[in-house]
């Protein structure tokens, strides 16, 4: 009888109104709702019983799969034993344990996690992170912040002003103040067609040392970029980019952050794109795939000379005045455990890079398709990238959307680029999948 009231539940759309969604054509949505009811393994069920494989992993963030098994109950055994402990002057077992077992998995040299709730939280924090470091240290004119254009560093407004997506920012007015951004990394005409990391553009990361003469060195904080950005369509760094970031960044004394929320968790084939790439920032902003999109969760990994540098002062003084209601929630510090577990236990990460090159072959095999311009890929993290319809911007990549859903397949859209990241338990057959049906709609339209 349960079961029958769960399923009736399940097929019974509640009134859609009073719910403002997030980055939706809420007017569109209420007239055509897809609305996902369940979810297991690879895929998505929806009220009206159709079954979509997820090629997005959620929103970049289930890398386990939904409802692992073996995560869920994590969930419901810390529910039924610890549902909150503050997180100010007090703790618990499992923060602690999911703390050490992070910098495990870190480059070397990063030996701390401060816990937030997401990524928002987390870029947030870093920045904060960042200005009081040098201010601690003396350096208090160590202000400015350099992010990227095209970059993407969640929705706070330290995230906003150095990320570097328009249609993000253009409705807040002033951003905080003294934020410059680098020139992207994206350009077609050079790097079309890619396998992994291109070839052309690591010079782009010497503009670094122009902002820095205009600023002058001692001004400026920190430089905050994704290894890859994926909010703006999966754009790589060319080989040799990051690392002459970071010698830049050594150079001047100026603080490196990686935004990894979206690279981390085995997306890129390893642990983190820092430990793919090979180059240690000082700090790092994870998210998403910490939990398999279970429970929110985020945090920032410090280098052990930032949180020394912190730790002055009485022992009893607040050391860093920040911190969040839910940080190091209980639900989420069992649900972080239980991933890693997922992750290490079954070879995922391992797993994602044994599947990289036949997610390269399948998604290149696109290339010639109709309005196709570009397509691009690293780890299990692709796109394709679309010749947009003159004067309709996303028209055309929300169509193929539209079209791979009818087929029975989630995909991500940004502008007119089709983005795909797949949790890493997919199978070769479900790759396949994925590309005949993009190449279906591709085709029909």
């Amino acid at each position: 009888m349960a079961e029958n009231t769960a399923r009736q539940l399940e097929t019974e759309l509640p009134d859609l109104e009073a719910y403002w969604m997030p980055f939706t054509g809420n007017r569109y949505f209420k007239q055509n709702p897809r609305m996902i009811s369940r979810a297991q393994g690879m895929y998505c069920y929806t009220t009206d019983g159709k079954r979509l494989l997820d090629a997005v992993a959620g929103l970049w963030c289930c890398n386990a799969g939904h409802c692992h098994p073996r995560i869920v109950e994590a969930i419901k055994q810390q529910a039924e034993t610890l549902d909150y402990s503050m997180a100010f002057q007090l703790g618990h077992p499992r923060v602690f344990e999911l703390a050490n077992r992070l910098v495990d998995m870190a480059p070397e040299g990063i030996d701390y996690a401060f816990f937030v709730n997401s990524g928002s939280e987390a870029v947030d924090t870093a920045l904060k992170m960042a200005l009081a470091y040098h201010r601690i240290r003396g350096d208090a004119a160590r202000t400015r912040l350099i992010g990227r254009e095209k970059g993407y560093h969640g929705v706070g407004f330290g995230g906003i002003s150095v990320g570097g997506l328009s249609p993000n920012r253009k409705m807040f007015g002033a951003m905080l103040p003294g934020v410059d951004h680098l020139p992207h990394t994206h350009n077609i005409s050079e790097n079309a067609y890619s396998r992994g990391l291109p070839e052309w553009g690591a010079h782009l990361a010497d503009e670094l040392e122009n902002i820095v003469a205009l600023h002058d060195p001692s001004t400026i904080a920190a430089v905050i970029v994704e290894p890859i950005a994926g909010s703006a369509g999966v754009l790589l760094p060319p080989q040799g980019y990051l690392q002459r970031l970071r010698n830049i960044c050594n150079k001047h004394g100026i603080l490196l952050i990686f935004d990894e929320v979206i690279c981390g968790f085995g997306r890129t084939g390893d642990n983190f794109g820092a430990n793919r790439f090979g180059v240690t920032p000082d700090l790092m902003t994870i998210a998403k795939g910490l939990t398999s999109g279970t429970v929110p969760m985020g945090a920032v990994l410090a280098k052990k000379d930032i949180y020394d540098t912190f730790m002055t002062g009485p022992d009893t003084a607040i050391e860093f005045f920040h911190g969040y209601t839910y940080s190091g929630h209980p639900l989420a510090a069992a649900a972080g455990c239980a991933t890693l577990d997922v992750y290490l236990g079954e070879g995922l990460i391992d797993r994602a890079r044994g599947l990289e090159g036949k997610f390269e072959d399948a998604l290149h095999s696109l290339k010639g398709e109709p309005n196709v311009i570009d397509v691009r890929n690293f780890g299990l993290i692709g796109a394709v990238e679309l010749e947009p319809i003159e004067g309709q911007p996303t028209a055309r990549a929300m169509q193929i959307f539209r079209d791979c859903y009818d087929a029975g397949v989630i995909i991500r859209t940004t502008g007119d680029t089709l983005a795909f990241s797949p949790p890493l338990i997919i199978e070769e057959a479900q790759i396949e999948q994925v590309v005949e049906s993009v190449r279906t709609a591709l085709q029909s339209n």
